[in-house]
C-alpha cells in the first residue's frame, strides 16, 4: 500500500512537471502591428488645449491679453524642449553607472529650471496686471501645489514638461 501510495504520488510530480509530450502545431496569429496611442500630433493638440484653457481660466482683459503672447510662447518652447529630451533620452545608449544616471537627472533638471526660468519671466508682467481672483486660478491649472514640509515641487510634475516622462 504504501508503495502504491508512493508510486502514484511521483508518477503524479512527474506527469506534473514534465515538458509536453506534443508539440503545438497550430499556427500562431500574427501580431498586430505596433499602434502608437500617443502621437506628436496629439502631444501638440493636448498643449494646445491647455494654452486655451489656461487663457480661459485666468479670463484675461483686452489689456492683459497684450501681455499674454510672451507667456504662450515661453510655455510652448518648454513644451517642445521638453519633448526632444525625451526623444534624444530614448536614441541615448543605456547609463553604465549610477553615475551616469545622476548625470542625466542633474542635466534634465538644470535644463528644466533654465526653462522654467524662461516661463517665469514671462509671466512677470502678465500676472502683474492680474487680480487677485486672476491670479488664484493660475497654480492649481498648472498643477502646482504647496511645499511640503518645505520641500519643493520637483519640475518634472509640472504638465509643462510632461513630454520629457
Amino acid at each position: 500500500m504504501k508503495t502504491t501510495l508512493l508510486t502514484t504520488i511521483a508518477l503524479g510530480a512527474f506527469l506534473a512537471l514534465a515538458p509536453p509530450a506534443f508539440a503545438d502545431d497550430t499556427p500562431q496569429p500574427p501580431e498586430p502591428p505596433a499602434v502608437e496611442l500617443y502621437a506628436p500630433a496629439d502631444a501638440q493638440a493636448v498643449l494646445d488645449a491647455r494654452i486655451i484653457a489656461l487663457k480661459t481660466v485666468i479670463g484675461l482683459s483686452p489689456e492683459q491679453e497684450k501681455l499674454w503672447a510672451p507667456v504662450e510662447a515661453a510655455i510652448r518652447q518648454a513644451a517642445a524642449s521638453s519633448a526632444q529630451r525625451r526623444a534624444q533620452r530614448a536614441e541615448a545608449p543605456e547609463p553604465t553607472s549610477f553615475v551616469d544616471i545622476l548625470e542625466r537627472t542633474a542635466d534634465a533638471e538644470a535644463t528644466r529650471a533654465a526653462e522654467l526660468k524662461m516661463v517665469v519671466e514671462a509671466l512677470k508682467p502678465l500676472v502683474a496686471s492680474l487680480t487677485p481672483e486672476q491670479q488664484r486660478r493660475i497654480p492649481a491649472f498648472l498643477g502646482l501645489r504647496e511645499a511640503i514640509n518645505g520641500v519643493p515641487q520637483p519640475t518634472a510634475e509640472l504638465w509643462l514638461f510632461e513630454e520629457e516622462q
